[in-house]
């Protein structure tokens, strides 16, 4: 029910099924804390999402790439990409694996309120840590470029995606 409100939109009522399993003693876990998560994270509720992201410590759950993934996301979408980033550093605190979709995450948080630097150094971190860069880590470290005027590096990524054979859509075009 949680991840059906989600898709539908109903942040607020997939928060109500997940506090009525608590009154009704149905013992939650990590995939219906992550159902709630998206949930906020859909609604544009960050603070909701980081919330329930830092009360599964409390209910001693492990989080994992997705828990993290998704609480990243819900700050990027806020505009709050100081703690999308603090979110971030932690994983490997925590010794959990940072995939693609949290790399996008990140950088899409530097790209559109932070600083630019850190977008791109998110960028080349993916390569060393063997992350796959792909069409949307890219548009968003070449939009980096674009805000920190950068247009030589902007076509210089445009050009590595042509070498690395990652699609380029609009979105890439538009931003080099």
């Amino acid at each position: 029910a949680i991840s059906a409100c989600e898709k539908g939109g109903q942040w607020l009522q997939a928060l109500e099924v997940f506090e009525r399993m608590s009154g009704e003693s149905v013992e939650r876990n990590t995939i219906t804390y992550n159902a709630a998560v998206s949930a906020c994270e859909k609604g544009g509720q960050w603070q909701q999402a980081l919330w329930l992201f830092e009360s599964m410590q409390g209910a001693r759950l492990e989080r994992d790439t997705i828990t993290y993934s998704t609480a990243i996301s819900a700050c990027e979408k806020g505009g709050q990409w100081l703690q999308a980033l603090e979110v971030f550093e932690r994983m490997s605190g925590e010794s959990v694996e940072r995939n693609t979709i949290t790399y996008n995450a990140a950088i899409s948080a530097c790209e559109k309120g932070g600083p630019w630097q850190q977008a791109l150094e998110l960028f080349e971190n993916m390569r060393g840590e063997r992350v796959k860069q792909d069409t949307i880590a890219y548009s968003a470290a070449i939009s980096a470029c674009e805000t920190g005027w950068k247009w030589q590096k902007a076509l210089e990524l445009l050009e590595r995606m042509l070498r690395d054979r990652v699609n380029r859509n609009t979105i890439t075009y538009n931003a080099a």
